[in-house]
């Protein structure tokens, strides 16, 4: 289950074996895929275009521009609304001080600075390690402390390569 906010009205989305469920009713759409990010789709006898502008795994949002109006969208899933409920959601990301590195590599790029704030999702550093790149993510929204590596510095795995404050 999942819960967002569409039209400034909470609502909750499921799926069941026969398709989507919206706030306890089935949702009931024909929907066509055009490309990779635009899709046609027919609801209640209407037509949508939509497009995904940006979607953001880590964030849980999805931006979406429908017949022209954008519509950002920032999905809870289960764990999010336990955590929540349990007043968690906010201790969670004031607990994040270091960030490590997954893996031994090379940095060979730091796109944040000390003092910049940063959102879930974003990118702070590229490692490279066993020849690819890989992006390394803000873990919760957080004030860069402290940087403690630079471009071209081996890292070992485990090693703090960011403090947040």
């Amino acid at each position: 289950m999942y819960q967002t906010t569409l039209d400034q009205q909470p609502a909750t989305i499921d799926f069941s074996a026969t398709g989507p469920v919206l706030n306890g009713e089935p949702f009931s759409w024909d929907l066509v895929r055009l490309t990779d990010r635009t899709l046609h789709i027919l609801y209640q006898d209407r037509s949508y275009n939509a497009e995904v502008l940006e979607l953001n795994a880590a964030a849980k949002t999805v931006v979406l521009k429908i017949n022209g109006r954008i519509h950002t969208i920032q999905l809870k899933d289960r764990f999010d609304l336990l955590l929540e409920k349990m007043g968690m959601s906010s201790a969670v990301a004031a607990k994040i001080g270091d960030l490590k590195a997954p893996m031994p590599g090379l940095i060979v790029g730091i796109t944040v600075a000390v003092g910049a704030t940063v959102q879930k999702g974003d990118t702070v550093l590229i490692l490279e390690a066993m020849k690819m790149e890989n992006t390394i993510k803000a873990p919760a929204e957080a004030t860069v402390k402290a940087i403690r590596v630079q471009k071209g510095d081996r890292v070992e795995k485990g090693q703090v390569l960011i403090e947040f404050g």
